[in-house]
């Protein structure tokens, strides 16, 4: 009930704290962008980088095989490509 009665006055000095409130999580926003951005330049050529500075994507995404790791054969399978390669045959007309 106390709060109710208090006036119009404090309903001006909460309009104020609020947006004193969002102002200030603003700056708070840009100082930490900034913050991260330093932060990916430092991480860009070290081997490890923290997690929340790797791309986020899906969960099937960064579970994928990399296209380097696709790309590889066993030694069996080289073998046998070489082996038997893809025969080639040209139609005489």
């Amino acid at each position: 009930m106390y709060r109710v009665t208090r006036g119009a006055s404090y309903h001006g000095k909460l309009k104020k704290i609020r947006t004193l409130r969002k102002s200030i999580a603003r700056v708070y926003t840009v100082i930490h962008q900034a913050q991260k951005l330093r932060q990916r330049e430092a991480y860009r050529s070290k081997k490890y980088v923290p997690k929340d500075l790797r791309p986020k994507k899906t969960r099937a995404i960064r579970r994928r095989l990399t296209k380097k790791e696709q790309s590889i054969h066993s030694a069996r399978s080289m073998r046998k490509a070489r082996a038997f390669p893809p025969r080639v045959f040209a139609v005489k007309c």
